[in-house]
């Protein structure tokens, strides 16, 4: 069963981001990732509104798991946590 990473949160920085981008981009490709849904246009119905969300695919539950376990996420990640100011939220499901 696919797994999937759901992320929300609001760049401060976005410089930070850029970089996290440009590390995360072949993490993704390696671990079959594959965005479902990213952008700011959406709407909170409930909690907490943040400017961005985004819906990450991987093929089972396990690589998304793997995927944010991984040495080279996790050398990339302080970029993303730079960008969000701290405040990003990540969830991973299975689907």
């Amino acid at each position: 069963m696919a797994g999937f990473w759901i992320a929300r949160g609001t760049i401060t920085d976005q410089d930070a981001y850029a970089h996290y981008a440009r590390l995360w981009a072949p993490i993704a490709e390696r671990f079959g990732a594959r965005f479902i849904a990213s952008g700011q246009r959406h709407q909170t119905r409930e909690g907490v509104d943040k400017t961005r969300v985004a819906i990450i695919e991987f093929p089972s539950y396990e690589q998304a798991l793997a995927c944010y376990d991984d040495p080279d996420y996790q050398a990339c990640l302080p970029y993303a946590l730079a960008a969000y100011a701290n405040a990003r939220e990540l969830i991973i499901v299975e689907g």
